[in-house]
């Protein structure tokens, strides 16, 4: 295809080596769980562009308020003018929300969000004069971005910026309160550098890009005691988790405890189109107001409340009032523990693990991802398997037989590896 062989000698893919990145696949349209590609070939989605679709692609609710603002207006700046899906889109996820969660900063992505919420905790202590409290607390495993600030918070070693190890500001990464000797790790820590932090960040329930690592509820909540004994902001990243993904319509739920900044993206407009906010607490907005113009925010996306994503994103909170995306969740969990759990005995697989939406399938090592990709693609699905793992993030709205188109084809390749695909693929 002409646009296809002529873009490739300028397009610059996202994580991928380009000196040896084979070409993308030709997408020509998609709708509901289907990718349709150029030559008519059609794939069951398994990741619903990196967990965006929560309700499918082409929903007509979704499209067609979109199509009205694009009519309307499809961009205004946002400092010095207001507009209806912005302010609509505010209210309506602060009352999601339990208090104090009121306060909404609109951005353009999940990496530009962090860095609010990174900025929001930090300035909030400058304005009260605390100017040693500046550091932000992460955890190994985690994953918040690819941005400059966003990196310097992800894990250093094990995460996709380790080049950057040393480059980038320091903060502390240490291992997650998961078990007895990782709290006490946790608490010896705080004991002694509390005084230096002005915020602890976590993935709530499973860290994603890190390799989709979960934990348990208790992790979060002994999170929330210790940043309330040390006053520290307790930030949650539910850029992957928000939305239905994990079970609960926000994975803190599940925690009974509320964070003191929450940041939203992927599934925010039902991965229509770019948006994400940071939500604070009424404490930390009220940390800004005085009469002085040098304690404000100094933040401003040129594209951020885009109108456009805010009519796809309140059109996409109308589904979830609406229709069972909860429901629809649970019904994928269980299918999914059902139908994963024979890869368990398969040669190579290390563990087998659900959590809400959420289902993956950890191997021993995967030594060619782009083999095992395409090897995918010949079962008629579109997986993106990454560092040692295969992972299912559906559209909620997924059916039940092409669910199990993508678990079965997953059970197939693997099984299959020692034969017919171990020369072509190398995966184990």
């Amino acid at each position: 295809m002409s646009w296809l062989e002529d873009g490739w000698r300028h397009v610059w893919l996202p994580y991928a080596q380009m000196a040896t990145a084979p070409p993308p696949l030709p997408a020509m349209r998609t709708e509901g769980a289907k990718i349709y590609l150029a030559g008519g070939r059609v794939l069951i989605d398994g990741i619903a562009s990196w967990w965006t679709a929560c309700h499918g692609y082409n929903h007509p609710h979704i499209r067609d308020a979109v199509a009205a603002q694009l009519n309307a207006m499809p961009h205004v700046m946002f400092g010095g003018l207001g507009h209806e899906p912005a302010y609509r889109l505010a209210t309506r996820l602060a009352a999601l929300l339990p208090d104090p969660l009121n306060r909404v900063f609109f951005t353009d992505s999940g990496s530009v969000a962090v860095e609010v919420a990174i900025k929001i905790a930090v300035q909030a202590r400058l304005n009260r004069g605390q100017r040693k409290r500046t550091k932000i607390l992460a955890f190994r495993g985690g994953y918040h971005g690819d941005t400059l600030g966003t990196m310097a918070i992800c894990d250093p070693e094990e995460g996709m910026h380790s080049l950057f190890s040393g480059l980038l500001p320091e903060h502390p990464v240490i291992s997650l309160p998961r078990d007895a000797a990782s709290v006490a790790a946790f608490d010896l820590f705080l004991e002694e550098h509390a005084a230096t932090l002005a915020a602890i960040i976590v993935e709530p329930l499973v860290q994603g890009a890190g390799g989709m690592v979960f934990h348990d509820a208790s992790v979060l909540r002994h999170l929330r005691r210790a940043a309330d004994h040390y006053g520290l902001t307790l930030i949650f990243d539910e850029i992957f988790t928000g939305f239905g993904r994990t079970g609960t319509m926000f994975a803190f739920e599940q925690a009974g405890v509320v964070p003191d900044i929450i940041t939203l993206s992927k599934a925010l407009t039902g991965g229509t189109s770019p948006l994400a906010v940071t939500i604070a607490t009424d404490e930390l907005f009220a940390a800004f107001l005085s009469d002085s113009p040098d304690t404000a925010l100094m933040h401003g996306p040129t594209f951020m409340a885009n109108p456009l994503g805010c009519a796809a994103a309140n059109a996409s909170l109308d589904l979830f009032e609406t229709e069972p995306r909860l429901a629809q969740a649970a019904a994928i969990s269980a299918q999914l523990k059902e139908e994963l759990e024979p890869c368990r005995s398969l040669p190579g697989v290390v563990d087998v693990r659900v959590q809400g939406a959420i289902g993956v399938v950890e191997l021993a090592r995967i030594e060619n991802p782009a083999g095992l990709r395409m090897a995918l693609v010949e079962q008629g699905v579109w997986i993106r398997p990454f560092r040692n793992i295969i992972y299912l993030t559906p559209a909620l709205t997924i059916a039940p037989d092409e669910l199990s188109t993508l678990t079965g084809a997953i059970r197939r390749v693997l099984s299959a590896r020692e034969n017919v695909w171990s020369t072509r693929t190398r995966f184990s």
